[in-house]
């Protein structure tokens, strides 16, 4: 997760998903109840809640179902457009780094599937911030899963084409949120998740991706290989169902007071 400020300016993150926006609304997968009721457990309603990246709002209407006030930040005019109007999300032009809320103004941070575009120290600086003191931290993630056959398979297809960027495949350090010194050392709750698609539903997930060809040869060849495993792969109803481990980093910020024991204590040992 350490990589420099100028790293992440080459991937353009804010600017990459232009083109996909519509794809991301039809095909990216939800997140599990479960994982939602993780996220929500112990927060006293009603919440105010930051989703930061929050794309086109997948995990912004879960938390607004809630009952919880959701604001959605995202950098990406595109996403922005793309999501769903609803009247308990309020949309916000702005990036993880500089968010443009107030101090203490929220007692959730979301980063849903996000996190690994952000520049994590300034990221993380920017949500104790706008966190109100106790207020909690959550970063997860949809991966999918290696013990999965066909998921396997769709994922090699992906490698085949470089239609991932190996930053979206580095495994996440908790150790990056606790050195901030503004928060616990998070705990990861994992909750299993399936997608069910036919084959354009596939091939729309695929192109999802922010580094999935769209056209040429590579999209070509990406649209082959998916088509020969969702051949080999479909069920009687002509679907495949892709796999994933829906991995919920949670941390609490820590109030002044917590952060002066905790540093004392460090000093002791």
């Amino acid at each position: 997760m350490a990589d420099s400020s100028s790293e992440l300016a080459d991937q353009n993150p804010t600017g990459r998903f232009s083109d996909r926006a519509d794809d991301y609304v039809r095909y990216r997968p939800t997140y599990p109840a479960a994982a939602i009721d993780a996220i929500l457990d112990g927060l006293s309603p009603p919440i105010v809640a930051a989703d930061v990246g929050a794309g086109t709002g997948i995990s912004a209407r879960l938390l607004a179902a809630r009952g919880g006030r959701v604001i959605a930040v995202e950098p990406n005019a595109a996403m922005r457009a793309a999501g769903e109007a609803d009247e308990r999300i309020e949309w916000r032009d702005g990036t993880a780094e500089a968010t443009g809320l107030a101090a203490a103004a929220v007692d959730l941070v979301l980063c849903a599937q996000s996190f690994h575009w952000f520049r994590p120290p300034e990221a993380l600086a920017e949500f104790a911030r706008i966190l109100k003191p106790g207020g909690r931290l959550c970063l997860m993630w949809n991966q999918r899963d290696p013990n999965d056959p066909f998921t396997s398979a769709y994922t090699q297809a992906l490698l085949e084409v470089g239609a991932e960027h190996p930053m979206e495949r580095r495994p996440f350090d908790p150790l990056v949120v606790a050195s901030t010194g503004d928060f616990e050392t998070p705990r990861c709750l994992e909750f299993p998740n399936t997608q069910r698609l036919d084959l354009p539903g596939l091939i729309g997930r695929a192109q999802s991706a922010s580094y999935a060809p769209k056209q040429g040869q590579a999209h070509e060849e990406m649209v082959r290989q998916l088509t020969a495993i969702f051949q080999q792969g479909r069920d009687k109803a002509g679907c495949v169902t892709l796999r994933y481990v829906t991995r919920t980093y949670l941390s609490l910020r820590i109030e002044p007071l917590d952060r002066h024991c905790v540093d004392r204590m460090a000093t002791r040992s």
